[in-house]
């Protein structure tokens, strides 16, 4: 990919968002009873592979149960309010009142209660007892702290969960978390990310983790390019990492890393073009905050919006859509790309002729930006 010059030292790569591309239909179509979107990841097999981002205006233990009725994989905050208090209802209900102008302090003020180890426990084994599979996210930052608990608690996929994640992080605060003597040491798959490069995506995948996450996630919450200048075209980036992919099965012999593409889906047909840059699967955020049964009630925020020293997201309303099952799989009754995503994608893969979702990203793609004006 050709460089593009900024000034006489400094020189930049192209890059695409979803905005940026577009499919091509190929000579056959298809059905849509004839397109699998089954996706499975380690021995979890799911219908579809849209996964429930792990924030607390998403996903509660009541709603992965939903989630996971629908056919997906629905990941817990276990640093949210869910591991804080005993009963987060009432606090909930307070962050759905808030301000806007004042939000930011409040939100800080409401995670400053410390994670109760107890709470870990007992969400998972809550959501276990619903007989789902069971999936709970950390930061790196308390993965070391908790990860005891999580695992002897039963959870089934572990996720490490961050705005940026790597294998090398440099520390001077104490021993930075060894990713790869720690998912070796776990006997549960890991889920880990952000990145969005290849290399650091090589990176990861060499730890021995199960799936790699793409994007800071958080896309319609957070502040990233704001506060820290740093934004990723996820077209580009999803594309990417999926040659990370590629060349880390050579390089290992076999092993299949998933791609999980995390930010900058707002619609189906973002979804539709994460899968069609080479992810595996979806990590879905603000299109799900608008589900009724989302502990968000029509607001939503991330892990970034109450960050004790450097806030880097917003609590922003999202509004209501309809019900989960809605929200999936239809009927719409709106044309935006927010409601029935199920279907798009299935609709999508039909209309450009492929089966499955592995077949699926080798569709055309052309570079089309689109002009809101």
């Amino acid at each position: 990919m050709s460089d593009v010059e900024i000034g006489r030292s400094k020189r930049a790569r192209a890059a695409y968002s979803f905005d940026d591309v577009s499919l091509v239909p190929s000579r056959r179509t298809r059905d849509d009873a004839l397109v699998s979107l089954d996706w499975k990841i380690d021995a979890y097999s799911f219908n579809h592979p849209i996964i429930a981002a792990p924030m607390d205006s998403v996903v509660s233990p009541s709603s992965a149960k939903t989630f996971a009725a629908a056919g997906g994989l629905a990941i817990l905050n276990l640093e949210g309010v869910w591991t804080r208090y005993e009963d987060p209802t009432g606090v909930l209900n307070d962050i759905a009142a808030l301000d806007s102008k004042g939000a930011t302090a409040k939100l800080q003020e409401i995670y400053a209660k410390p994670i109760q180890p107890e709470l870990i426990a007992a969400r998972i084994q809550e959501m276990r007892a619903s007989g789902i599979t069971v999936a709970g996210a950390l930061s790196p930052q308390r993965t070391a702290q908790f990860a005891k608990q999580v695992v002897d608690a039963g959870v089934d996929i572990f996720v490490i969960r961050g705005t940026t994640v790597s294998a090398e992080h440099v520390s001077n605060g104490g021993e930075a978390l060894n990713l790869k003597e720690f998912i070796y040491q776990l006997d549960v798959p890991v889920i880990v990310g952000g990145c969005a490069t290849y290399t650091a995506a090589l990176h990861l995948m060499r730890t021995g983790a199960a799936g790699v996450l793409v994007g800071f996630g958080g896309g319609a919450a957070h502040t990233t390019l704001d506060v820290l200048g740093v934004r990723v075209p996820m077209a580009s980036a999803v594309a990417d990492v999926a040659a990370a992919r590629r060349d880390y099965l050579d390089e290992s012999g076999g092993r299949y890393v998933h791609v999980i593409a995390d930010g900058g889906l707002g619609t189906s047909g973002d979804i539709v073009k994460a899968i069609a840059c080479g992810a595996d699967a979806v990590m879905l955020g603000s299109i799900l905050a608008r589900a009724d049964e989302a502990p968000g009630k029509g607001w939503h925020w991330g892990q970034e919006a109450f960050h004790e020293e450097l806030p880097r997201g917003t609590k922003v309303e999202v509004g209501r859509a309809g019900s989960l099952k809605t929200i999936l799989h239809g009927p719409s009754t709106s044309a935006d790309g927010t409601t029935n995503v199920v279907g798009a994608l299935r609709r999508a893969m039909a209309t450009t002729g492929y089966s499955d979702l592995k077949e699926f990203q080798r569709v055309e793609v052309v570079v089309a930006p689109y002009d809101a004006n």
